[in-house]
C-alpha cells in the first residue's frame, strides 16, 4: 500500500492530508484518509520518504473541507484508513464522530459514553489528543466540564475558530 499526500489551503493554514492509496473497481484508484494535520500541530504528520504527492486523489476531501469552511457542509463523508490507533482510541474516535455539528460535549461525557468514566477521563483526553484526523473527526467539539476550551493538538485558537464557525460558541 502506498502512502499519498496533498496540501490544501484553509482558514487554519495549509493542511497536510495523507492517505492510503487503494485500487478501486474497474481500474479506478481511490484513497482512504489516514491523517489531516494543521501547521505546527503537536504530533502532526510530516511527509516521509516514499510518500507520493497525489493531489488528484484528495479532490473530494478538499472539496468537502472547502464546503465546511464556507459553512455549507455539516458532516463529512470521507473514507478513513483502517488499522489506525488502539481499540480504545478507536472507540473514543467513534464517539467523536457522533458529536453533532454546532454542539459540544465534555471529556467526561465522552468517557462515560465509552465506558471509562471517573479516572478514565484522562485516558479519553489522551486518545482525543492522538486523533490523526483534525477537523473531519471533530475533536474540537470536546470541551472541559466547566465550558473551558481545553487542549487541542492544533492549538486552542484553532479550536475556538472551528467552534465559532459551527456556531457552538453562541450564548457562552
Amino acid at each position: 500500500m502506498t502512502t499519498v499526500y496533498a496540501r490544501v489551503g484553509s482558514p487554519l493554514g495549509e493542511l497536510l492530508l495523507a492517505g492510503e492509496e487503494r485500487a478501486g473497481t474497474g481500474g479506478s484508484e481511490g484513497m482512504a484518509l489516514a491523517s489531516l494535520s494543521v501547521p505546527g500541530q503537536k504530533g502532526g504528520a510530516v511527509v516521509q520518504d516514499g510518500w507520493r504527492h497525489a493531489p488528484d486523489l484528495f479532490k473530494g476531501v478538499a472539496g468537502q473541507l472547502a464546503a465546511y469552511f464556507e459553512g455549507r457542509l455539516t458532516r463529512f463523508g470521507i473514507e478513513y484508513a483502517d488499522g489506525v490507533g488502539t481499540d480504545f482510541q478507536r472507540r473514543v474516535w467513534r464517539a467523536l464522530d457522533a458529536i453533532p455539528y454546532g454542539r459540544t460535549v465534555s471529556y467526561g461525557q465522552i468517557a462515560a459514553q465509552v465506558g471509562s468514566a471517573g479516572a478514565g477521563v484522562r485516558a479519553v483526553g489522551t486518545a482525543i489528543g492522538r486523533n490523526p484526523l483534525l477537523v473531519v473527526r471533530p475533536c474540537h467539539r470536546v470541551i472541559g466540564a466547566d465550558g473551558a476550551l481545553r487542549g487541542y493538538a492544533g492549538g486552542v485558537e484553532r479550536k475556538e475558530r472551528l467552534l465559532g464557525l459551527e456556531g457552538a460558541l453562541e450564548g457562552r
